[in-house]
């Protein structure tokens, strides 16, 4: 069992590395939950490959400082849809 997790942390890390992917958007491609993209990504990364681990974390840290300009927008977008 630990070897698969090993294998889908480091496949998740991958993939948000390539794609510069939320969390939520990585959890909506593998079909798993935000809370284990999460999990994987922060705590099991870390003990199996630091330099993803490192990489990810930098995804992750722009992502938080990014968000609240991602709410802001598809608020504006559904009030935008309402008036149509």
């Amino acid at each position: 069992m630990t070897d698969y997790i090993q294998e889908r942390a480091c496949r998740l890390a991958v993939y948000m590395i390539e794609h510069r992917e939320t969390v939520r958007g990585v959890a909506k491609k593998f079909g798993i939950s935000k809370s284990t993209v999460h999990k994987d990504l922060t705590q099991r990364l870390r003990q199996y490959d630091k330099g993803l681990y490192q990489q990810v974390g930098a995804i992750l840290a722009c992502n938080k400082a990014e968000r609240h300009i991602r709410g802001g927008e598809a608020t504006r977008r559904k009030y935008k849809e309402e008036q149509a």
